[in-house]
């Protein structure tokens, strides 16, 4: 491995060396050399050895122009190049672009001086500065994704411009170079031009043509080249295909003609024509994985159009099952409200249990026909108001009996024992049909629930996703320009006033926050990051951008334990739904201790794990209310839940058993009742629904009864919270929780919780 490491290096250093040699004799008509120096500054940027790129290049120039003056200016550029180099590894620091801007200046002092006492005009030396620097940073944003984050990403529209200027240089530096009256120029172009014109579009290939034809004019003056490198550019084009040999012959074919035709060249020898095979058949023999690489960087404006129709029948398809098994969920729902039994009415219970006493106490009794005929109504009224005493009470005593009753019926004792009896046979069973019968509603309210959960997700999924790929570019370029690596980038609009993008970027640059800014600015709104995974691509994350709601909110919240309890009855939950809503809840256990905690805990589980399904207002309470009426225990729980939709700027309101709620307005406070039984005494209980619209600056406040009950009146709560002043919803509560306690000398008599929801625009 040692071996061939040095192997490699050896590799490495042979091709520096190359590179600057051709770039050394590239000129701007024959008068400024700039690229040699940039080209050097941006290979050490791009983490290639000092120690192989410094000696390559002062080799180079030594190879090029072996005098004093070009070897005092390459050691002048490569102190101004390593010294800070290892400078800022001692220091741990990579250099910035901007540092590298200077000191690729300095590195021209001594061309600067040589050029003023040769007596070169100082345009043209100040011009060639520039050049340098100019050619330098275009090389760093060619070399920074190839040799940094190698060829699995496309390269961007800046980036392929800063390779075309490097393609000028080499151009221009080949042109000069004939051995014997082979062009290694065209050895070059012939490849180069067969290579993108299989990687990517005839239009580019065109493009690079004409470019390489201009290099090769830029230091001769001479445009000879431009002509037939655009005509091999349109052979290739015509005769592209996944076989290689067509393009092959088609090139040979054209220069042919153009050398022995058209005479196009200033001298046409076999050597020429010996230099195009070679480009040519160094093409063919190149193995496949290299060109699909190439074919990477250079995918530039792939619309990706399959990909794009693939989804949105995907989501035809997809709305289709979805509507079908929504159906399927709004049947079995029927079909359970229809096994639910109904319970009998009182009067109905008492003539059926009556029915049953007459049958079993009386059958057999010898006046039997003098109570039921002769005193039928009073005894009936009779039996049925005992019945009726035994449900309430629970059993019935000798004292319940009338002495009418008592005094001419010798089965009294029997009497009471078969009423208590019966009656508690039937309480059991009602009890039992009851939380059967509220069993099936609870699962008849889910599969409801998730029939509408389903229509809603078929909706969501139902129009075409329109891509905008103008805008994916722009963004993929404007993310470079930050130095954030985008390989990838989705724009669509959900709706109207939604418009949603998809990122591949680094991990590194996840959290930047210059990237919702680039997005918005493009996408024409301010955009927020709603999610961030990984892209199943080592390094890579997903990000998922949405446009931001109006208003964004922040909360405060200030709680005290009865009486400096460790358990409170309290509890909350503060929860991001969505990216444009919020849920607020608080839920009172009734008592204190770890009953009320227990219970409190199970309700607000229960509310925030229904509104993540997605389930509506009305199904929530109502099924909450019904699994904990099933508990049948006497330990009950307020509900209080606000919803805040951020975009629309509409809070929603819904209350069970809690106090009132409070928006404390810049001049009012808006009062938002309370109302109906808390949760779980009763099997059907409708909760109070209100709505509320919300304004920039806006407190939401949200408490217990225990903060509510410690003021004297309504009016007095409202008044103290017009009182304060403060802007910080962690300030507000606590000074509420702090007037609450005072109202009691300092002493919590109940659990005691105060949440406040700031409202702001963004």
């Amino acid at each position: 491995m040692q071996k061939l490491g040095k192997w490699i290096y050896l590799f490495l250093f042979v091709g520096y060396f190359l590179l600057f040699f051709v770039v050394e004799h590239a000129s701007i008509s024959g008068i400024i050399y700039p690229f040699s120096i940039g080209l050097m500054f941006a290979l050490i940027w791009g983490e290639q050895k000092v120690w192989l790129v410094c000696p390559a290049f002062l080799l180079a120039t030594m190879a090029s122009h072996l005098s004093f003056e070009s070897i005092m200016i390459a050691l002048n550029a490569i102190v101004c190049i390593a010294l800070p180099f290892y400078i800022h590894v001692l220091c741990k620091k990579r250099i910035r672009k901007w540092e590298l801007g200077i000191f690729c200046v300095l590195a021209q002092t001594s061309t600067i001086v040589f050029s003023a006492l040769n007596g070169i005009n100082p345009f043209v030396i100040v011009a060639g500065a520039l050049a340098c620097v100019l050619f330098m940073y275009c090389c760093i944003h060619i070399f920074e994704p190839i040799l940094i984050r190698g060829f699995a990403y496309k390269l961007t529209s800046l980036e392929l411009i800063c390779g075309a200027v490097i393609l000028l240089a080499i151009s221009d530096g080949l042109a000069g170079f004939d051995i014997y009256g082979y062009s290694i120029l065209k050895t070059f172009v012939t490849f180069l031009l067969l290579t993108i014109s299989y990687t990517t579009k005839a239009n580019i290939t065109c493009l690079v043509a004409g470019l390489l034809g201009f290099g090769t004019m830029l230091g001769s003056g001479n445009p000879v080249f431009i002509a037939p490198f655009i005509l091999w550019a349109l052979a290739i084009s015509a005769f592209k295909c996944r076989q290689r040999i067509l393009p092959f012959l088609a090139l040979i074919a054209t220069d042919l003609l153009i050398g022995f035709v058209f005479n196009l060249y200033y001298m046409y020898t076999i050597l020429e024509i010996v230099a195009v095979l070679v480009g040519c058949v160094i093409f063919l023999f190149l193995p496949t994985g290299f060109y699909n690489a190439i074919a990477t960087l250079l995918a530039y404006n792939n619309d990706r159009l399959a990909s794009k129709n693939l989804l949105n029948r995907s989501r035809e398809v997809l709305h289709r099952h979805i509507c079908n098994l929504s159906e399927v969920f709004c049947d079995m729902d029927e079909v359970f409200k229809r096994l639910i039994k109904k319970q009998l009415s009182p009067d109905e219970v008492k003539t059926l249990l009556y029915e049953e006493v007459k049958s079993d106490v009386c059958k057999n009794c010898p006046d039997r026909g003098h109570c039921h005929r002769t005193f039928a109504r009073d005894t009936q009224e009779t039996f049925e108001e005992l019945v009726a005493i035994a449900m309430q009470r629970g059993k019935i005593t000798l004292l319940d009996i009338p002495s009418y009753l008592s005094s001419r019926c010798n089965k009294v004792n029997s009497l009471i024992s078969q009423i208590n009896t019966l009656s508690g046979q039937y309480k059991s069973y009602s009890s039992l049909v009851s939380n059967v019968d509220t069993s099936k509603m609870l699962i008849s309210d889910q599969l409801s629930g998730m029939s509408q959960i389903l229509k809603n997700l078929a909706g969501d999924v139902e129009a075409n996703i329109s891509f905008d790929t103008v805008r994916e570019n722009k963004i993929i370029d404007e993310l470079a320009i930050n130095n954030i690596l985008c390989t990838d980038a989705v724009v669509y609009e959900k709706n109207n006033r939604t418009t949603l993008a998809s990122l591949i970027v680094r991990d590194e640059d996840s959290q930047r926050i210059k990237i919702p800014e680039v997005v918005g600015k493009i996408c024409g709104g301010k955009m927020t990051v709603i999610e961030n995974y990984p892209s199943g691509k080592a390094g890579l994350v997903t990000i998922n951008l949405a446009t931001a709601p109006r208003f964004d909110c922040i909360f405060g919240l200030s709680s005290c334990n009865k009486g400096g309890a460790n358990i409170s009855g309290d509890c909350h939950s503060v929860l991001r739904l969505d990216s444009d809503r919020f849920l607020f809840a608080l839920c009172d256990g009734m008592g204190s201790g770890d009953k009320a905690n227990e219970k409190s805990e199970t309700t607000i589980s229960l509310i925030e794990n229904f509104y993540k399904a997605g389930f509506e207002n009305d199904i929530i309470l109502s099924s909450v209310n019904k699994l904990l009426n099933l508990e049948k225990d006497d330990v009950f729980s307020t509900i209080d839940v606000c919803v805040v939709d951020l975009k629309k700027g509409i809070a929603d309101f819904v209350k069970m058993g809690s106090p009132l709620s409070l928006i404390r307005k810049e001049e009012e406070c808006v009062t938002v009742e309370g109302g109906a039984l808390p949760v779980g005494v009763l099997q059907e209980a409708v909760a109070s629904t209100n709505k509320a619209v919300l304004n920039e600056k806006d407190m939401i406040i949200l408490f217990s009864d225990g903060v509510s009950d410690s003021f004297a009146s309504d009016a007095e709560l409202k008044d103290f919270v017009l009182s304060i002043k403060t802007a910080n919803p962690q300030e507000f509560a606590d000074k509420i929780l702090e007037r609450a306690l005072a109202s009691n000398n300092g002493y919590a008599v109940d659990d005691m919780t105060c949440l406040v929801i700031k409202i702001f625009e963004t």
